[in-house]
């Protein structure tokens, strides 16, 4: 009998040798607006074997407009962001704290997540056979960018005012008990995500890193693994001095941009973690041959593949190519494909 795509997602995670690389393809509302025939046809051709719940709850999450359209877009803590562009997302312009000491403690937390309805997720998630993703991510870093500022964030990071600890800690427990009452649905694995690197770097050391962050971290990740889930991580840009870390605390599978790393300084982790994607969006998808796209497919599976390891997972946004796109999922199929 064939493997259900839960049983894929679990077997590459645990590098037992599966039938072929599980898919999923990320696709921004660009591709909507400008390939909806091929979008399409790519979902349906290529159907994905990890999906994300909905966030069923019994009050609303207090977000306002949609993150994508132009103009604005409120976040559920109350970040405004502007959007000049239809199909991303945008920016916050006026942080909500100039003042640690005055304004943080008037930050509102969405409390609304803890009414998540767990009996409908459950209902959702018997509904298919997918592996399921949890419908809330946490993501430390950038939401004290969103409040903060990111070039003021970044000036506090280094001195570290008490306040913004004090903040900090509160944001924490925050995410760790929403996770809580996420890790005890039928979900599959947990979610969250920070970006971390820039095109060639971190963005703050990798000591700092570790002193402030990998802490949060670890104690997602224990959630997860206590409830019996996988814990899974998206962080774009250059970030492989992490991953002896995110190793060390058992992550199962990050989803980064391997190609400005470079596949050769990411082979050591193979068959120690899960790398969830992806093809080159900046340059393969956007500007290479159907051709290029298989050879570069073909360098993931030489480098990164044990017998699992690998998810077949690409992001359609803005300057891919709809054939490039197709290519990332048929040359994993026939790679892997038993």
């Amino acid at each position: 009998m064939a493997s259900t795509s839960r049983e894929l997602v679990w077997q590459t995670l645990r590098f037992e040798n599966p039938s072929r690389a599980p898919r999923q393809l990320w696709h921004l509302p660009w591709a909507e607006i400008h390939y909806p025939r091929e979008l399409k046809i790519i979902q349906e051709q290529h159907p994905p074997d990890i999906l994300t719940a909905p966030g069923f709850h019994r009050a609303p999450v207090p977000s306002r407009g949609c993150s994508t359209s132009k103009g604005t877009y409120v976040d559920e803590f109350g970040c405004e962001f502007i959007n000049i562009q239809e199909g991303v997302i945008g920016e916050v312009k006026r942080p909500q704290i100039t003042d640690w000491h005055r304004d943080a403690p008037l930050v509102r937390f969405p409390v609304e997540h803890f009414t998540l309805d767990q009996t409908k997720i459950n209902a959702w998630c018997a509904q298919n056979d997918a592996f399921i993703l949890a419908g809330f991510c946490p993501r430390p870093f950038e939401q004290l960018q969103f409040l903060r500022g990111t070039a003021d964030l970044y000036t506090d990071l280094m001195t570290r005012p008490a306040p913004m600890l004090s903040f900090m800690r509160e944001l924490h427990v925050f995410y760790c008990q929403v996770l809580e009452c996420w890790a005890q649905t039928d979900v599959d694995a947990l979610f969250f995500m920070d970006d971390w690197g820039s095109q060639s770097s971190l963005l703050i050391s990798p000591e700092l890193w570790r002193l402030l962050f990998k802490p949060l971290y670890r104690d997602y990740i224990e959630i997860a693994h206590g409830a019996g889930k996988a814990a899974f991580m998206h962080s774009d840009g250059h970030t492989l001095a992490l991953f002896p870390d995110l190793v060390e605390l058992g992550l199962d599978a990050v989803n980064s941009q391997l190609f400005c790393m470079g596949l050769e300084n990411l082979a050591p982790f193979s068959g120690k973690i899960t790398f969830w994607g992806e093809i080159d969006r900046q340059h393969i998808l956007a500007e290479a041959s159907p051709e290029g796209v298989r050879n570069a497919v073909q360098r993931v599976y030489t480098h990164l593949w044990k017998k699992g390891g690998c998810i077949a997972q690409c992001e359609f946004g803005p300057g891919a190519r709809p054939d490039n796109v197709e290519t990332v999922f048929s040359a994993w199929n026939a790679l892997t494909t038993g």
